[in-house]
Order: structure tokens, then sequence, then C-alpha cells
């Protein structure tokens, strides 16, 4: 099974680009599973995190041989999907933002160590009930990684619209997270 890219799994890429099926269905097999939670994310349901999944493998696999070899192979599929997934928010909603630039707030940053703790399938819970904007940019930014500045050239918005939209993601999370103090208290104690 292709786990990780190494020198041995450079045939079994090349394979793939070769059109080689038992090498493609190891490699969807590989990181199906991973890229589908990433695709939740971002989606509203299932099925749409369904549909954001094939087109990624098929984006992958249509795109395997400009994998240069540098960095993280998992990295390189998982920014794939994530492209993928703000393609299709694009096209299912005209407009990501939810707040608009003339009307910014600054949110104080408490209670930040409840989001730190909680577990994946907690945060995808709780993300869930956040509007487009606000999943897109907290996911982008706090579990992706991305800058601001890379939000807003990923999202069409400028790098103070992203800043604002995590800090209000923040806040009703944290709003979300006060309100069910003992759920996320047993669960960040376990």
């Amino acid at each position: 099974m292709l786990q990780s890219i190494n020198s041995n799994s450079n045939i079994q890429i090349q394979n793939c680009i070769a059109g080689c099926r038992k090498s493609q269905k190891e490699l969807y097999d590989a990181y199906s599973s991973k890229m589908f939670v990433v695709c939740l994310r971002y989606t509203k349901n299932q099925a749409d995190a369904e549909d954001v999944l094939q087109d990624g493998f098929v984006k992958l696999f249509r795109n395997l041989d400009k994998y240069r070899g540098e960095g993280s192979f998992e990295g390189w599929i998982r920014r794939i999907f994530v492209n993928t997934a703000i393609e299709h928010i694009r096209k299912n909603k005209n407009n990501t933002n939810d707040i608009s630039d003339m009307i910014e707030n600054t949110i104080k940053d408490n209670y930040s160590n409840a989001l730190d703790n909680l577990f994946e399938k907690d945060l995808h819970k709780i993300t869930s009930t956040l509007s487009d904007g606000y999943k897109t940019v907290f996911n982008m930014y706090a579990i992706e990684g991305y800058s601001h500045k890379e939000i807003a050239n990923f999202l069409g918005i400028t790098e103070s619209t992203s800043k604002s939209q995590f800090s209000r993601a923040k806040a009703i999370l944290r709003t979300l997270l006060l309100g069910n103090n003992h759920t996320v208290s047993h669960h960040i104690a376990c």
C-alpha cells in the first residue's frame, strides 16, 4: 500500500501517471479517508464532500506528473483538495464574504485554549454550524495553515476581510463552546 512517498514510491507514482489502475487504487486507498476529512471541513454535508473528493482525485491524477518530489507528498495532495473545495464553494455561492469590508470588528481573543484542545471530530461538528465564509476562512487559517494573504488571494477578498472573518468565526465558536462547556470539558479531560 502507498502510505508515504519515498524513493520506492516514485515507481508507483510513475505507474499512476502511466495509467496503472492498481497503483491509482493504492494511492486512492492510502489518501481518500484523510482527504475526505479535508473535504468535509469545507462543505455543508457528506454528499458535497464526496463530490469534492471525487473532483479532487480527478485533478490529482491529471496533475500527478507535476509533483516534483519537493516537500511532503501528502501536503501537495492536501493543497489540491483544499483548492478543489474552495472552487466548489465559489461555484455554489457567488459571495463568500459574510462581513463587509466596511463593517469589521476586532474580537478579543480570550478562551482560545478551548479551541486548541478540541478533537478533530468535535471541531468539525462545531465548525459545521458556521456560515460558509466563516468556516472556510477558519479552516484555511487555523487548520490548513494558510496566511490571511493567501486566503484573500484564494477567495478573492481582502486580507483584512479574512482576518475579520477569522475573528468572528472564533468568537462564534467560543460562544458555542462556552454554551456547551460541560461537553467540551469532558472531551478536554479525556
